[in-house]
């Protein structure tokens, strides 16, 4: 069975109000779920994205089996309803999930780990209220939980509403997770009770920052079936990295990701030629709106850190504006907590197929022009690419800028159709064309730096200081950057004659 659902977390000071619009006017009671959920030793189930647990819900006793599912809506479930105890818990057993491909990947697992005891470790505790809605495209299950995960003497609180089809299409869940986000400020949170439950369990509180990771196009796919496949490779990790920053708690390689996926998800509808302005404008502005952080991450990291060690040499005391947020500057968790940024990720959901796959209408016709039409954007990128190349230095700053940019461009588009693709061509290219984009990403990091420092050189004087050294970085980095950009202007294209 496939559970579709998604969760968003309650604000404290909205809690009382959600559980008011839940409960309507003729409340029921509250359901207590008390559940204790199991791993190897080695936290091997964790690692292999299945979650075990053990329910007490109300009177009944219930163990589940999770797995992860093709998206951030869907998980793999299978459900056991246990006889009562006389006293006690159930004890978990892997057998009763046999017959499921979920158990099948839990009892195969196991057999790689002979002698090994499953361990009680994390528990939750909460209370939960739900209420069945039909609309027009489906029936829903809303529960509101409050309560908390415990593991030891670690304590995480939970105040999250769950959206969970029943029935129906799964843009249900959409379109219901809209409303209710926009009329109480909630925000979306893919990570899982068990997730959350395992970090705490280890100590730790942040998950490591969601990479991007490989698309698996092949020639066999349609148009609309490969645009799909990449629009949720980049709700994944943009989604799961929002997750991350909205909880409060995250770290810079968060929002770098975040951007990453943003970005990647402008190349990709570019890509296709998708005429989906509304998700691409929304995915710049919440781009614009992780700048200022992202920059202040840049200034006070390594970069910062050359820069500190230059002025500590000439006996100058370090610089504020390095940490200091710049004019208009949002905080990223409040970037991604916004409705606009909300809006997004379940456009995203939407819009990539995550939340419904509608079968290609032309058929396996469309297949042929897979492609040939990802080559001819690609040829376009590449030659853009190659003509700012031949003349990098001869281009001012800002044009260096646009070539950055366009190389990322075409490093994503690349990627993105990789399947297609002779592999040993493909790393050549690939090769290449990052090593242009690593130089020209350290390159742009000093003129922003410049663009910070320029605004302060009248004001103070370690600022004018800066500037000097700043200045004479950048020609050694445009001195670094020529024969990386010139190897790639020689490399040859990976995709060939078709």
């Amino acid at each position: 069975m496939q559970e579709v659902e998604l969760k968003f977390q309650v604000p404290a000071d909205r809690g009382r109000i959600v559980d008011a619009a839940l409960a309507g006017r003729s409340p029921g009671r509250r359901v207590r779920l008390q559940a204790a959920y199991y791993d190897l030793p080695g936290r091997a189930l964790a690692q292999a994205g299945l979650a075990l647990r053990v329910r007490r819900e109300g009177r009944c006793w219930v163990q589940t089996l999770k797995g992860p599912g093709r998206d951030g809506m869907s998980r793999a479930e299978h459900n056991v309803v246990l006889p009562s105890p006389a006293r006690g818990a159930p004890e978990p057993d892997p057998a009763r999930h046999a017959g499921t491909k979920v158990g099948a990947r839990l009892l195969a697992l196991l057999d790689k780990h002979p002698g090994a005891t499953l361990e009680m470790r994390y528990r939750t505790d909460v209370l939960r209220r739900t209420r069945l809605l039909r609309t027009r495209l489906g029936v829903l299950e809303l529960a509101f939980d409050q309560g908390s995960i415990e593991a030891g003497d670690r304590r995480f609180d939970l105040s999250e509403l769950e959206i969970e089809l029943k029935s129906g299409s799964p843009l249900a869940v959409i379109e219901c997770a809209r409303s209710w986000q926009r009329r109480y400020g909630l925000w979306l949170d893919t990570r899982s009770k068990a997730e959350r439950g395992d970090l705490l369990a280890r100590g730790e509180s942040v998950a490591a920052a969601r990479m991007a990771s490989r698309v698996g196009l092949t020639r066999g796919m349609t148009v609309a079936e490969a645009l799909r496949a990449v629009q949720r490779n980049c709700a994944d990790q943009i989604v799961a990295n929002a997750s991350q920053i909205a909880s409060g708690e995250h770290g810079a390689e968060h929002v770098h990701q975040l951007r990453v996926g943003l970005r990647r998800l402008r190349s990709a509808l570019r890509l296709f030629a998708d005429p989906a302005p509304a998700l691409a404008e929304a995915a710049a502005a919440v781009f614009r709106s992780l700048g200022n952080a992202r920059d202040r991450d840049v200034l006070a990291g390594v970069f910062g850190s050359e820069l500190q060690t230059a002025l500590a040499g000439i006996e100058l005391d370090e610089l504020p504006m390095l940490n200091r947020a710049g004019p208009g500057a949002v905080a990223p968790v409040d970037a991604v907590r916004a409705t606009q940024a909300q809006a997004l990720l379940l456009d995203l959901l939407a819009a990539g197929g995550v939340a419904v796959d509608e079968p290609d209408a032309r058929g396996k016709a469309a297949t042929a022009g897979l492609r040939k039409r990802l080559v001819r954007r690609l040829d376009r990128w590449h030659r853009a690419v190659l003509a700012d190349a031949e003349r990098f230095e001869q281009l001012d700053r800002d044009e260096r800028h646009v070539l950055r940019k366009r190389l990322k461009r075409l490093r994503y588009g690349v990627e993105f159709a990789a399947g297609l693709f002779g592999k040993r061509a493909l790393r050549r290219y690939l090769r290449r064309l990052s090593a242009a984009q690593d130089r020209l990403g350290a390159l742009n990091d000093v003129v922003m730096a410049t663009r910070v420092f320029e605004r302060a050189r009248f004001a103070d004087p370690r600022a004018r200081v800066a500037l000097e050294w700043l200045a004479a970085r950048h020609d050694e980095l445009v001195g670094q950057a020529l024969p990386d950009v010139r190897a790639f202007a020689a490399v040859r294209r990976c995709w060939g004659r078709d």
